[in-house]
C-alpha cells in the first residue's frame, strides 16, 4: 500500500513540474512522443556547419531542454509496457499485412490475383487443460480417469473468456511441462523447416528441380506467434505465390491455392526438430499439432484482406502475458514465489531454468527466455518480398514530421549537398517520474498505468 510520504512526494513532483519556467516547453516533448509511458532520454547536441566556409549555421542542444534532455517515444511493440508505442507498431503492422494482400505502399493491386492462404499452426498436446468451448463445459466425461495422482481428469464448468483457470492443466503433476518448454524454443526451427519444405513441395509439384524454382515462382509470407493460454505458441501466417520477380509478377499458372494448399499440408505434416536426450529425458521429436486451420483470404466474407490484417497486427504487439509470466528477464537467483505468478506460468518458468542448466541444451538460451516459456524468436516476421517494410513505414512517418517542421519555421532548412551535419548524442535514461507520469497521461489521453494505488 501507499503511504502518505509517497502520496506526498508524488503531489510536490507534479506541483514542481507545472510551476517550472519551462513547463511550456516539457509538455511540448511531451506531446511530441504521443504520451509514450517509458520515453528515452537523450543528452546531446546537433551541428551545421557550411562545408565550404566553415561557418557554424545552427545549433541545437539539449542544455536548455527541461531537465536538459530531449524525450523521444521508446517505440517498443509490447502493450503491457508502453500502450502508445505499441499502437503505432500495430497500426504499422497492419498496413504491412494488407498491403501484402491488396496493394498499395509499393505493392501493386494486381497481388489480389495471387494465390493467397491464411494458416493457423498450433502446438501438439501437453496434457488436457481447462478450455473454453463454444457449447458444453469443459471437459464433461461419464466415466473419467483418475490420473495416478488421484486427480479426476474432468471438468463441467462453463468457463467465461475471462476465467483465470484458463489453460490449466486438470492436473499440473501429468503435465508435459518438459515439452511445453522444448516445444516454443524449437517453434523458430519447425517453422524455417515448415518453409523449406514447402518449397521443395512446390518445386515437386511444377515439375522443377529446387533451383530452378526461383526462376518461376517466389513464396511470400508474413507471421505472427500467439500464445495460448496454455503457454504454448502458434503460428498465423499469411502465405502468398509470386512470380520470380516478387507481387510485380503472377506466379506460373499450375501454383494455384490448392496447389499452395496441398504443400502446406505436406510440409506441416513432415517436419519435425529433434531434441537429443539429455539427462532423465529420453529424446524427443517435436512436429506441429494435429490441428491445421488453412483458408483463402477474400476480399468479401469472414475471413477479409481487414481482417487478417487486424487479426495479426494485435497479436504483433502482445507477448506471454496472457499466461500470467512476467515482462521482463528472470534471473535463475530471483525467488519466483516472489512474483504474482499463476502456478502454471510459475512451472513453466521453473522448468526452463531447471533446462537451461543442461549443457547439452544451452544452444536454446532457456534461462535466457524463460519469462518468454522458452520462445525466443520474432514475434512478427515477413520475407523480403512480402511487401513494405516498418523501417520504411517509420521512415515516411519521420519525414512527415520533419516536413511539418520545417513548413512551420521550427526548423531551418539546409542544403543537404553543402551542409555538414555533426551530431552527438548519449543515453541519460528513460521514463517518468510518478508525478510527471500522471502529468503526461492528463496532456495526452494516454492510459495511466498502475501508480500502485497512489
Amino acid at each position: 500500500m501507499p503511504t502518505n510520504r509517497t502520496n506526498a512526494h508524488l503531489l510536490n513532483g507534479l506541483i514542481t513540474r507545472l510551476n517550472a519556467p519551462d513547463y511550456d516547453r516539457w509538455a511540448a516533448q511531451i506531446r511530441a512522443t504521443g504520451g509514450c509511458r517509458q520515453p528515452i532520454h537523450l543528452r546531446g547536441k546537433v551541428e551545421h556547419w557550411d562545408a565550404a566556409t566553415g561557418q557554424l549555421l545552427h545549433r541545437y542542444t539539449t542544455r536548455h531542454e527541461p531537465d536538459g534532455v530531449l524525450r523521444l517515444p521508446c517505440k517498443t511493440r509490447r502493450a503491457s509496457r508502453c500502450p502508445t508505442c505499441a499502437e503505432i507498431y500495430r497500426a504499422d503492422t497492419y498496413h504491412l499485412i494488407r498491403a501484402g494482400l491488396i496493394g498499395g505502399k509499393g505493392v501493386p493491386e494486381t497481388v489480389t490475383d495471387h494465390p493467397t492462404l491464411f494458416v493457423t499452426l498450433t502446438a501438439p498436446s501437453f496434457g488436457a487443460v481447462h478450455t473454453r468451448r463454444d457449447t458444453g463445459p469443459c471437459h464433461a466425461r461419464r466415466n473419467a480417469p483418475t490420473c495416478p495422482h488421484g486427480t479426476v481428469m474432468s471438468c463441467t464448468a462453463k468457463h467465461g473468456p475471462d476465467d483465470p483457470g484458463l489453460g490449466e492443466p486438470l492436473c499440473p503433476d501429468c503435465y508435459d511441462y518438459t515439452g511445453s518448454v522444448l516445444f516454443n524454443a524449437l517453434a523458430p526451427l519447425l517453422w524455417k523447416r515448415l518453409a523449406d519444405s514447402l518449397r521443395r513441395h512446390l518445386a515437386k509439384l511444377g515439375g522443377l528441380a529446387l533451383r530452378e524454382l526461383r526462376d518461376h515462382l517466389t513464396v511470400s509470407f508474413a507471421k505472427v506467434a500467439e500464445y495460448q493460454r496454455r503457454g504454448v505458441v502458434h503460428f498465423h501466417a499469411v502465405i502468398r505465390l509470386d512470380g520470380p520477380d516478387g507481387p510485380t509478377t503472377p506466379p506460373p499458372a499450375w501454383a494455384t491455392a490448392d496447389t499452395l494448399e496441398q504443400a502446406v499440408r505436406h510440409a506441416a505434416r513432415v517436419v519435425g526438430a529433434l531434441v537429443p536426450a539429455v539427462d532423465d529425458q529420453p529424446a524427443r521429436l517435436f512436429k506441429w499439432g494435429a490441428q491445421l486451420d488453412i483458408r483463402p483470404i477474400t476480399l468479401s466474407g469472414d475471413l477479409t484482406e481487414q481482417a487478417v490484417a487486424g487479426y495479426i497486427a494485435k497479436y504483433a504487439t502482445k507477448a506471454a502475458e496472457c499466461v500470467g509470466t512476467l515482462d521482463r528477464r528472470i534471473s535463475p537467483l530471483d525467488d519466483l514465489d516472489a512474483f504474482n505468478l499463476r502456478d502454471h506460468a510459475k512451472r513453466l518458468i521453473a522448468e526452463c531454468l531447471r533446462l537451461g542448466a543442461i549443457v547439452d541444451l544451452a544452444d536454446l538460451h532457456l534461462t535466457r527466455w524463460a519469462h518468454m516459456l522458452g520462445f525466443k524468436g520474432h514475434f512478427s516476421t515477413r520475407s523480403r518480398r512480402y511487401s513494405t517494410t516498418l523501417g520504411a513505414l517509420r521512415a515516411a512517418r519521420e519525414d512527415h514530421a520533419r516536413d511539418h517542421e520545417i513548413t512551420t519555421g521550427r526548423l531551418p532548412l539546409f542544403d543537404e549537398d553543402t551542409v555538414l551535419v555533426i551530431s552527438e548524442w548519449e543515453y541519460a535514461g528513460k521514463g517518468h517520474s510518478a508525478g510527471d507520469q500522471l502529468l503526461a497521461a492528463a496532456l495526452t489521453g494516454a492510459r495511466l498505468p498502475d501508480m500502485g494505488g497512489a
